[in-house]
């Protein structure tokens, strides 16, 4: 396993979860592939321009941390699974789970994929 890769990934993962917790379809833009798709946690499957849209929408969560992070390489994909704790609007606890898919392309690592589960 490559550290350097590794540090990279970790600070990709805390990017993500940073854009999420502040709908920052910007960052979002950078991170994601072309290709991306992400499962949700009602089960729909999105593509990069519907998870750039359900970003952009009001955020209604508040103090998403991620725990827990395993980051697995191999070689120029990566997999990141991690636990989320957050609270809603209205201050009640609540917890998830992720994972996603990174790949190396064009000498930067992007999202390919995720998964969701509130």
């Amino acid at each position: 396993m490559s550290g350097e890769d590794l540090a990279v990934l970790a600070g990709l993962n805390a990017d993500y979860v940073a854009a999420v917790q502040n709908g920052d379809v910007q960052r979002f833009e950078l991170l994601l592939s072309e290709d991306f798709r992400c499962s949700n946690p009602d089960g729909s499957i999105v593509d990069k321009k519907g998870f750039l849209a359900q970003t952009a929408l009001p955020v209604t969560i508040r103090g998403l941390e991620a725990h827990q992070v395993e980051i697995r390489l191999f070689g120029d994909v990566a997999v990141i699974h991690a636990r989320t704790e957050y609270r809603t609007s209205h201050g009640e606890p609540r917890h998830g789970r992720y994972t996603d898919v990174w790949a190396k392309q064009d000498g930067a690592w992007r999202c390919v994929a995720a998964h969701v589960t509130r």
